[in-house]
């Protein structure tokens, strides 16, 4: 136990009244900032090694689509070499598909993209296994392969049937609109390139289980997993997780193969067993953010409010469903981002093609759903020669009127017209419009755009039992506080956010709280930290926990000094009992002989949530988080190259719990999101092989792509008005769809190019080969036109 300095009332007193400076609100640097800057933060393949650990390297299929008919594994067996695993060594069940079934841990018979594990070797180096690995002999059978999401579409090759939803009759309402637009949109998409490649080291028990190490979002799925593949109950199987490298959805569900064969590899030798993926393999057998091709008609009127509106979104799937159907449920629930559709379907398709499964990414469908609907924004004011930013203020949801979704929810608590306004006005979006005018006219090759545009983003799992967290509090006879919750830490800096929520509930220091690894055996049955509800989960679990054990220490307190427990409170690492006045420590201390129990579970599931999937309606978002990014950028249009200038923000959180975690957040989602519209360009050959499969052919966003002028602000004193953690709001996903402002200005600058009367034809990512090619058709559609004027006349 602690021993605290005798300090008189008064002092006592003093100390007391003042405020904690660790709690909620504050802007505490993330828990492990100090050590991933040194280095000294431990991944899974920074743990020492065990004692005769096995290495695994999965040969990989070189074709899209084919049987397997012959298999010779003779010449793999090499000095160093322990097992050889193929589907059949599988034990127990072979489908690790998450949701539904598809994704066999080894190709059985038939591989159905090029990079699907064939094989697994085991030894005592990677490079071996490697070379092994290489040395087997396997014919394959090709089969017809379709890589082309719209072949897929046009075939109804899907992985899930379609859905659709619909609000009023959008086909009277299109036939029956002042003006109609048609349109067609590819949207690229995105390797996670987290950097901790994806990893998994697994050490067999005595009792036929495992303990595992794995860099995963989803411990509890990995856990279901590994038992299921070789045949135990969850209760062997151990899953511990204490930080990723990176994670952004990739570790969601494709995390589980690598931890499913070390597993199946140590039952088989009865060794510990590592599998890490060199970066090459990981991005050529791993998943993606789903590429989707879409389709829209709209109506609207002479101001531009659209009447009615019928848009397809068709997404890449991959070769299975893995979540897939819950990914383009999403991109359909944001179709509509911040406006109001009033008369619309929206059917979304699950398209089956001969590439890596696609899977969760930052924003998980959302953003794909809303580049379409701003894509038709900036069309309708081309249409109409209106400034961009008018036409999306039209047609913002209302605050008492015009604000029932497309799926039948109420929009409450909107935010959008004040925060676009704020906005307009602080970031002189009117003036530098009329600059960027001027600007133009005076340049014949280099060009402005400017573009603000709103993200209105909906927080909780589209699958609702996902909606449900836990978490576990000790305090020990020291005053110290041992924290564990179903969260994963992948640098977004959810532990130090929960770590704040329970310093703050018992009003002590967050220098005296651990939070220790994820771990399945201390916080079972965890949900994936995912759909930006990590600390709108496991937060309110774990202040849910913190408050079980407060009241036990108020009734206690109250008891032992003779008092009301409305007379107890709590405040900076002190008690006050009616009068009395004593440190944390010693109330613990007191407590623990007094035989009250310092140790709790918490539990908390999301209220309010429903969708009807038959009638396609429902409450499927608990709120919505808000933002907007206005963004200029210049072009060469000569080379198509580009450079954005500037860029300021303004995004809502509620009650930011860590204003300094939220503002990196905000920053880096917007960077992520930019970097995904124009620079990072995933292509595959006519045979489905990954051709950007390193840095050195795919493009992230350097430091020197960020803005030189990037401004970001919180909305200030705005709580969320649902009862969440301290009145906070998610702030991992909304602020990816910032980016979406920098594809719009590049668009902007283009679209000057004729004054803004003919919509450029730019698809994403906005490389600058694609602007190129939009400047060219611009200008032969602006010479068809003027022949067409120029014909009309004589």
């Amino acid at each position: 136990m602690s021993h605290t300095p005798t300090l008189s009332h008064e002092a006592m007193l003093e100390r007391f009244k003042q405020d904690l400076k660790t709690g909620v609100g504050k802007k505490i640097p993330h828990e492990s900032a100090e050590r991933h800057v040194t280095g000294e933060a431990t991944y899974v393949d920074d743990r020492l090694g065990f004692t005769n650990q096995l290495h695994i390297y999965a040969l990989m299929s070189p074709h899209a689509h084919a049987e397997i008919s012959h298999m010779d594994l003779s010449g793999c067996y090499q000095p160093g070499v322990t097992c050889v695993l193929t589907a059949k060594d599988v034990p127990g069940q072979l489908d690790i598909g998450p949701v539904f079934p598809g994704d066999p841990l080894l190709a059985d018979g038939k591989v159905e993209f090029l990079g699907q594990p064939v094989i697994a070797v085991a030894a005592t180096s990677l490079e071996i296994a490697r070379t092994a690995a290489k040395a087997a002999l396997i014919e394959y059978k090709p089969l017809d392969a379709i890589i082309d999401v719209e072949e897929a579409l046009a075939k109804k090759h899907f992985v899930q049937e379609s859905h659709e939803h619909r609000i009023g009759d959008a086909k009277a309402a299109l036939s029956d609109a002042t003006h109609t637009l048609s349109g067609e949109l590819h949207i690229g998409g995105q390797e996670h390139f987290y950097l901790e490649s994806q990893v998994a080291s697994v050490m067999p028990t005595e009792d036929g289980g495992m303990i595992v190490y794995s860099s995963t979002q989803n411990p509890t799925e990995v856990q279901k997993l590994v038992a299921e593949v070789i045949g135990v109950p969850m209760n062997k199987v151990v899953v511990d997780m204490r930080r990723m490298g990176g994670g952004f959805g990739g570790k969601e569900t494709q995390s589980a193969s690598l931890a499913c064969l070390c597993a199946v590899a140590a039952l088989k030798t009865g060794r510990p067993v590592k599998m890490r993926l060199p970066r090459h393999e990981d991005m050529t057998m791993t998943g993606k953010r789903h590429p989707f091709y879409s389709r829209y008609t709209v109506g609207f009127d002479d101001s531009g409010i659209i009447q009615g509106i019928d848009i397809e979104l068709a997404g890449n799937c991959g070769y299975s469903p893995d979540l897939s159907g819950a990914i383009v449920d999403r991109a359909m629930f944001h179709a509509d981002n911040a406006y109001f559709l009033g008369n619309a379907v929206i059917t979304g398709h699950r398209c089956k093609t001969n590439l890596a499964s696609n899977t969760a990414f930052r924003g998980f469908g959302g953003p794909q759903g809303m580049v379409v609907i701003e894509e038709i924004m900036d069309a309708i004011a081309h249409h109409l020669k209106t400034d961009p930013l008018t036409i999306r203020k039209r047609n913002f949801y209302g605050k008492t009127e015009r604000n029932i979704t497309h799926y039948h929810q109420t929009v409450e608590d909107n935010l959008l017209d004040e925060m676009i306004n704020e906005l307009e006005h602080s970031c002189e979006y009117q003036q530098r419009r009329e600059h960027i005018k001027e600007f133009n006219s005076r340049n014949r090759l280099m060009k402005k755009g400017i573009a603000l545009t709103p993200v209105k983003f909906g927080i909780s799992f589209t699958s609702s039992f996902l909606n449900q967290a836990g978490a576990l509090v000790h305090i020990y006879t020291d005053g110290s506080i041992h924290l564990n919750h179903g969260g994963t830490e992948m640098g977004q800096g959810l532990n130090t956010k929960v770590a704040q929520i329970v310093a703050e509930v018992f009003q002590v220091d967050l220098e005296r709280i651990q939070i220790t690894a994820t771990n399945t055996g201390k916080v079972p049955n965890t949900s994936p930290t995912a759909a930006s509800s990590g600390t709108d989960l496991n937060g309110k679990a774990a202040e849910a926990a913190a408050t079980t054990i407060k009241q036990r220490l108020i009734s206690f307190a109250a008891l032992h000094f003779n008092c009301d427990e409305t007379a107890v409170s709590f405040n900076n690492n002190h008690v006050k009992a009616g009068e009395q006045i004593i440190s944390f420590d010693e109330l613990i201390a007191l407590a623990y002989v007094g035989q009250i129990s310092l140790s709790s579970t918490g539990y908390y599931k999301t209220p309010k949530i429903y969708y009807d999937r038959d009638k396609a309606a429902g409450r499927p978002f608990y709120y919505f988080a808000y933002g907007a990014a206005c963004s200029e950028v210049v072009i060469d249009t000569l080379t198509g190259e580009y450079r954005v200038v500037r860029t300021d923000i303004l995004h809502d959180v509620g009650a930011s719990l860590n204003p300094s975690i939220d503002i990196g957040q905000v920053e880096g989602g917007f960077i992520q999101g930019m970097g995904w519209l124009t620079t990072e360009e995933l292509v595959w050959n006519d045979q489905g092989k990954l051709m950007t499969s390193g840095p050195a052919s795919y493009k992230i966003p350097a430091i020197a792509d960020t803005p030189p002028i990037f401004n970001v602000k919180l909305v200030e004193n705005r709580k969320n008005p649902e009862d969440t953690v301290f009145h906070s709001k998610a702030v991992g996903e909304p602020p990816f769809m910032l980016g979406i402002s920098v594809w719009c200005a590049l668009k902007d600058a283009v679209a000057s190019l004729a004054d803004y009367a003919i919509h450029p034809s730019i698809d994403a990512p906005a490389t600058p080969e694609r602007i190129l090619m939009g400047i060219n058709k611009l200008r032969h559609a602006q010479s068809a036109n003027q022949q067409a004027t120029a014909g009309g006349k004589a």
